[in-house]
């Protein structure tokens, strides 16, 4: 099938490869002229496992190209996704500008019959919204389904091929079959179900998994003040089919570009429908009360953080991805910088020069190194569970501080081993 794309980031890009490995024929469009000029030369803007050999391949293969022109990304194009971002706005509030241009642009581009499938994580009612836009523009025949996306940064490729299940909503026989055929090389259960319901399906999914999230880290809480240990209650409670083993992982906390904005954007439209979701304001004040669990541990250990040296390991929200969106990390960093800390910081990915100019701290510096980061440092911070910190060399580590102290906010260490080597060590829940 000839496949468009509006939007090349996570979603968009990762949707428009997988799509062309697949065998269609995809174009993927942005307005960011640096980023399609890197794209059409396979590098892409953002570390991903798998994606870039994907895009060299497919690129050679001719089965996927980039575009400046929305002309050419809609031209003879029978399904065409919407996969630009929804950014938060001040007030919770999922900010629709891109899709309302995207939308626009199709409008103003379509010559024949397509289906306009938003991809984007949207409010209910957007999918009407977008038929309203193009409607004003064209005159033709076209269709709005709503397909909303599940994947997990650091394993978005994988996620995509293996998808637990696709859910399309739409009002049109035909634009069902169509997308029925766009997936049949999957096997998987496919939700058929009104545009918005897909679009409410997205935003209950991410909630609830944050919701985990907080639960297990209250529950951590408790354990820590009745000498229970979080990971052995997490294990036996995943074993319950009615709760599963995934997101019983306690620790600082969600963040990334999905979790925090979905949740408050659920809240939102719960608020403009006269709801008070008592639940997800709960949810989000344990996220944030996690960072500062953290603090609290440190200056536990350290005393007054004035002038004390801080080593914190990971940057990213999470493993295997470079995305430091509401990242637990940062949030912490700029704890400590506020109590008068400073800070060594290591990232195996992270873009640190970019960090700096959105965040302008005052006393980080960024290192090549995660051992170089320990240097003169009185306590080692665990932020993000990148492997090679779970493979880290102990020893090292221990020599390397001034003090032996670490403060893990991952429970990546063993206790019985790090109390054995001597290790001040604080975690979550243990």
């Amino acid at each position: 099938m000839n496949i468009s794309i509006f939007g090349t980031g996570y979603v968009g890009l990762v949707t428009g490869v997988c799509f062309s490995e697949l065998g269609n024929k995809v174009v993927c469009y942005d307005i960011d002229e640096e980023k399609i000029e890197k794209l059409k030369e396979g590098r892409i803007p953002f570390f991903e496992p798998e994606l870039e050999n994907l895009v060299k391949k497919n690129i050679k293969k001719k089965r996927i190209s980039f575009t400046l022109s929305p002309e050419k990304a809609v031209l003879n194009k029978k399904a065409i996704f919407i996969a630009v971002s929804t950014p938060q706005k001040k007030n919770g509030e999922a900010n629709l500008s891109h899709i309302r241009k995207a939308a626009k642009e199709i409008g103003k581009s379509l010559k024949g019959y397509a289906i306009i499938i938003n991809k984007s994580t949207v409010p209910v009612g957007t999918g009407c919204l977008v038929r309203n836009i193009i409607k004003k523009e064209y005159k033709g025949d076209f269709d709005i389904a709503s397909n909303p996306e599940f994947l997990r940064e650091g394993s978005a490729v994988f996620d995509f091929m293996n998808p637990e299940r696709i859910v399309v909503g739409t009002d049109s026989l035909r634009s069902k079959e169509m997308i029925k055929d766009l997936y049949e090389p999957f096997c998987c259960p496919v939700v058929n179900t009104k545009i918005e319901t897909a679009e409410m399906i997205k935003y209950a999914s991410n909630a609830f998994l944050a919701t985990k999230i907080s639960f297990i880290n209250e529950i951590a809480n408790v354990c820590e003040r009745v000498g229970a240990n979080v990971d052995e209650v997490a294990y036996a409670m995943g074993l319950d089919s009615r709760i599963g083993n995934k997101f019983l992982d306690a620790g600082i906390g969600y963040g990334g570009s999905c979790f925090p904005k979905d949740v408050r954007a659920l809240h939102n439209i719960a608020l403009d429908n006269n709801y008070k979701f008592k639940l997800l304001r709960a949810v989000v004040k344990v996220n944030n009360d996690q960072r500062l669990s953290l603090v609290e541990k440190t200056e536990k250990l350290l005393g007054n953080l004035k002038n004390k040296k801080i080593c914190v390991w990971g940057l990213s929200f999470k493993p295997n991805t470079d995305d430091t969106r509401d990242s637990a990390a940062i949030d912490i960093i700029k704890l400590f910088e506020k109590k008068g800390g400073k800070v060594n910081a290591y990232d195996p990915k992270t873009d640190n020069g970019k960090l700096q100019r959105d965040n302008k701290f005052k006393t980080v510096s960024f290192c090549s190194d995660q051992y170089d980061a320990l240097k003169n440092c009185q306590v080692l911070i665990i932020a993000t569970e990148w492997d090679e910190f779970k493979n880290a060399n102990l020893k090292r580590i221990k020599n390397l501080l001034q003090e032996p102290n670490i403060v893990d906010g991952r429970n990546i260490f063993d206790l019985k081993k790090m109390k054995k080597m001597g290790f001040n060590y604080l975690s979550v829940g243990r």
